[in-house]
């Protein structure tokens, strides 16, 4: 059954707020981010920046997979956020200046996930163990396509993933020109999917910047059509007024971070409560789907005015 905006299997529970908003504030725990380069045959087969958490403990685990031509450390904040709530974040950089076929991208991401078994904890601090029995897939734009067709089994993974999130996905440049491989079927609940998958949107990121340049995530290839074809259990939320790259930190280094601000709609205000909002959806989505902590996830989509910004339409199938 669809929700937009209320579940009535958590009507007439009371709510505490404090709980409910804190997903999308800054968690308990102090995290440190850790450069790793592939500089030996040990090392992983792309570079990465991993987001965990200092104090001892063993904790979920999330691959996260970057925009196209978009650096991992641009979304540093944002990692932060999600980490300091109790996960290992791992986001590769899958290609240089250049992004290669969108197959041998899905493979790149494969050969990351089969080396997080035997090379990540060499890796993390002192007494930080992941749990890769709770090992969750995300990915942002063209990167979230990737963690889609991951899932979907188009490269071959030692792990098994137990949650997806697609961040604002983006399946190629319209619907008669998808990325290869082309994934999206337009069969509403297609996708040949067994786990929980949240879809969050972008309500410009279908909207050009100005009159010379394309939306971001056009009509037909983005978070709409990536939220049809899953099966439930699937939630999709949209945050109305913000854009494709709201997301990202604040200040963006290099040439490609110079000119990010230029290629897509942006929304007017500042980028911080877009970032405490994706956060905190990836947070009460993980706790729900990865620690039978569904307090959060439900109040949210109970009540999406507790979110730091505007989340409409906000969509559940339960399974």
């Amino acid at each position: 059954m669809a929700l937009l905006g209320g579940n009535p299997s958590t009507q007439g529970i009371r709510l505490d707020l404090k709980t409910t908003t804190s997903v999308f504030e800054p968690g308990d725990l102090s995290v440190s981010c850790i450069r790793v380069e592939t500089s030996n045959i040990a090392s992983p087969p792309k570079p990465l920046l991993i987001v965990t958490p200092t104090i001892q403990g063993t904790y979920p685990v999330l691959l996260f997979l970057h925009g196209f031509e978009l650096r991992n450390t641009f979304y540093t904040q944002l990692l932060q956020l999600i980490s300091s709530h109790g996960y290992i974040v791992v986001a590769p950089q899958l290609y240089g200046l250049l992004p290669p076929s969108g197959i041998q991208e899905i493979k790149s991401a494969a050969a990351v996930t089969n080396w997080l078994s035997s090379g990540l904890q060499s890796v993390l601090p002192e007494n930080v163990k992941p749990d890769l029995l709770k090992l969750a897939l995300s990915g942002h734009s063209r990167g979230g396509k990737t963690a889609f067709a991951l899932a979907l089994g188009y490269a071959d993974t030692s792990l098994n993933f137990s949650a997806l999130l697609g961040l604002d996905p983006v399946g190629g440049l319209s619907k008669c020109c998808q990325t290869v491989p082309k994934i999206l079927t337009y069969v509403p609940h297609s996708f040949n999917l067994a786990i929980p998958v949240c879809v969050i949107g972008t309500g410009l990121g279908d909207e050009p910047r100005n009159c010379l340049t394309c939306p971001c995530a056009p009509d037909g290839v983005n978070h709409v059509e990536f939220f049809s074809e899953c099966k439930p259990p699937c939630s999709h939320f949209v945050t109305t007024e913000y854009g494709h790259l709201d997301m990202l930190d604040d200040h963006l280094s290099g040439c490609i971070g110079a000119i990010s601000g230029y290629i897509c709609k942006s929304g007017k205000g500042p980028r911080d409560p877009m970032r405490r909002c994706v956060g905190g959806l990836f947070v009460a989505f993980l706790k729900a789907y990865l620690e039978g902590q569904s307090g959060d996830f439900k109040a949210i989509v109970d009540e999406p005015d507790l979110a730091p910004v505007k989340l409409d339409p906000v969509e559940f199938i339960e399974a």
